[in-house]
């Protein structure tokens, strides 16, 4: 049985129901017994698996986009580097030896990791102490100057509010006790300030998820940007808005109800890119645009080639598996979006430009 379980029902009986968003709290970051402080959840022998553990080239591509922006904005001879929730560093790794090719680049940059897990921060070490980074447990007390930033499936796991439109006002959704075991419930009816403008593009019975933390993280990235200079490069799944009910959890690499296993399975929800964009301004974003176009744009098939020189038998197979799994419309290709902000006065990034 969940360790975290009981506790949770002992939470429950004392305050009443629980918010969705205070539920994935609770099971994703609780001190003992929360999913992400526990455990690295990451590749075959973990629960689910990110594209910079499919392939090396996700990673270099995405530090080519940061290396060109970075020309592009005059080359600042002081800047961050940052990721948020960076996993094992395998992404920022991959970035920082494609970067390496840019002449100052690397002595230009302040490695930053926003991480949560000693666990992962852990794993980051050993591939990224070399360039002896600082850990921040919150992007806050990251330093002021020019930000180039990467989140890549870091939104998707902050908590999200659900609400359930019933007339002109919402009912949310909730964690309750019942019978024994967890399970979903619904509050009364109120107005939400927050979601006035939902109504006219909303039908009675429609489900609406909202993520404070995300745009407050990304209002403070907005505001770095517009000041100091800079790009941030979002990697995620969802979409321009929010439509329905998008909490799923993840165990073993299989798909389980989002009740079943608290603190043991990974609990996520789509992102909400028309939020993140509307929250970072007065920073600018590009058109949000599908993984598989953006990294296509930035040359993987070229790069693919180039490393396929060097294969044969099953490692020829599984890289030519991992180029298709990136970037095919049927895969990651358009289930994941890029959305990029920069600075007003910027070029637009590459490959995010129509």
């Amino acid at each position: 049985m969940s360790a975290l379980l009981p506790l949770l029902q002992a939470r429950i009986a004392a305050e009443g129901p629980m918010s969705v968003a205070e539920y994935m709290t609770w099971c994703l970051l609780h001190p003992l017994h929360g999913y992400y402080t526990t455990r690295d959840p990451l590749g075959a022998q973990g629960d689910f698996t990110t594209a910079p553990e499919i392939s090396q080239m996700f990673g270099e591509l995405l530090g080519i986009a940061l290396a060109q922006s970075w020309m592009d904005q005059g080359c600042p001879e002081r800047f961050i580097l940052a990721e948020l929730g960076p996993g094992r560093g395998t992404l920022m790794a991959d970035a920082l030896r494609a970067m390496r090719a840019v002449p100052g680049l690397i002595a230009a940059a302040d490695l930053h990791l926003v991480e949560a897990s000693p666990t992962l921060r852990a794993e980051q070490t050993k591939r990224l102490g070399g360039f002896a980074p600082t850990w921040h447990d919150s992007l806050a007390d990251l330093p002021e100057g020019p930000l180039f930033l990467i989140a890549n499936e870091f939104f998707d796991a902050l908590p999200v509010r659900q609400f359930l439109r019933d007339g002109e006002g919402w009912r949310e959704r909730v964690v309750g006790w019942h019978e024994g075991r967890l399970s979903f419930g619904l509050t009364d009816i109120s107005a939400q300030a927050a979601l006035e403008h939902r109504l006219a593009d909303t039908a009675q019975g429609d489900m609406v998820e909202t993520c404070a933390p995300a745009e407050a993280i990304v209002q403070e990235v907005g505001r770095r940007i517009a000041a100091y200079g800079g790009v941030a490069l979002i990697v995620d799944y969802g979409d321009w808005g929010s439509l329905g009910d998008t909490l799923q959890a993840v165990r073993a690499h299989e798909k389980t109800g989002a009740l079943d296993a608290p603190g043991q399975a990974d609990l996520t929800a789509h992102v909400d890119f028309r939020a993140l964009a509307h929250a970072a301004a007065p920073a600018a974003h590009a058109p949000l645009t599908a993984q598989g176009v953006v990294l296509e744009r930035l040359g993987i098939t070229e790069r693919a080639r180039a490393l396929a020189t060097r294969l044969s038998g099953d490692a020829l197979e599984s890289h030519i598996a991992a180029h298709r799994r990136l970037t095919h419309p049927g895969e990651m290709g358009s289930l994941f979006k890029i959305l990029a902000l920069y600075a007003p006065d910027a070029p637009t990034p590459p490959g995010m430009d129509t």
